[in-house]
């Protein structure tokens, strides 16, 4: 589907509206600065906030934006069943080239579970699926043989963003799926070169909002071989990586978009403004990588 940096995209408010014409103009500034793949309507882009309307709002907009230039892989989970193949199916009809589905959260399937809510989406909408691992926001984790049984079972299952935090389960993921069409992306920006090290094909990232060009590099650097100059980039960003999970995402990538510029930094409820002692170090960080003079 690609490989590289795919920006897990902030969705724009203004006056608690989606604001269509900043995110016009956000989609644009990715593609002028390296963007590999777009995602709409993950868990940066305040999915669980947005209405089923807004949802498919938002995937449409990026998709006529970005007119097939780079992949588009629109947000479509849910805890629900129903509602994420409700969700994928308009995101095909939209345009969409693939769709992230988030491990069901809440309600804590089994791993015959997930296999099952997967498998249903799988058969019933011809798109690809790359799956969305991340146990600490879901309370599951989909477990690396699940993993293996679903990419068997489906060719358009073709990828996971590993956010577990785990290298073992990453390397063990890589290990069993190395023989099929699968490919592993990373879902933590501080393991982004980790990742790639043991087989990963890119990130899903959060930093690639305000750090479009550097998070395209440092992938770029690794997959040409230039190892020393994507550690680089790593060490480099690693700081600033850490200060925009201070608190939870996507609060402090939204403060930062609006202390550059960007985007306003307006939140939906039940997320608030950051505390103003991180707003400081958060802003120390982006002054001490250049961003903020």
């Amino acid at each position: 589907m690609f490989t590289g940096s795919c920006v897990a995209l902030v969705t724009p408010f203004k006056n608690n509206e989606v604001d269509k014409e900043k995110l016009r103009e956000l989609v644009e500034y990715h593609l002028n600065n390296g963007t590999d793949a777009i995602l709409p309507c993950g868990t940066t882009g305040e999915s669980a906030t947005l209405s089923y309307k807004e949802h498919i709002e938002v995937i449409r907009i990026v998709v006529e934006t970005v007119k097939k230039r780079i992949p588009v892989i629109a947000g479509a989970g849910s805890n629900s069943t129903r509602e994420t193949y409700e969700l994928t199916k308009h995101a095909k009809e939209i345009g969409a080239d693939a769709v992230l589905l988030v491990a069901p959260y809440y309600n804590k399937p089994t791993q015959k579970g997930l296999y099952e809510h997967y498998s249903f989406i799988a058969k019933n909408v011809d798109i690809p699926i790359i799956l969305y691992n991340i146990p600490g926001r879901t309370g599951v984790n989909i477990s690396p043989e699940t993993i293996l049984t679903l990419a068997k079972a489906h060719k358009n299952i073709i990828g996971v963003k590993e956010a577990s935090g785990s290298l073992d389960q990453v390397s063990e993921i890589v290990r069993n799926t190395a023989e099929l069409n699968f490919s592993v992306f990373s879902g933590d920006d501080s393991l982004t070169l980790p990742i790639l090290s043991v087989g990963g094909k890119g990130v899903i990232s959060v930093i690639a909002n305000i750090l479009p060009r550097d998070t395209h590099d440092l992938c770029e650097h690794w997959f040409r071989g230039n190892i020393e100059k994507a550690r680089e980039l790593h060490l480099k960003m690693f700081p600033l990586v850490k200060a925009l999970f201070i608190e939870t995402n996507p609060i402090p990538i939204k403060t930062a978009m609006g202390m550059l510029g960007l985007c306003s930094d307006e939140l939906r409820l039940p997320l608030v403004s950051m505390d103003e002692k991180n707003k400081e170090k958060l802003h120390q960080a982006l002054k001490n990588y250049g961003l903020i003079k």
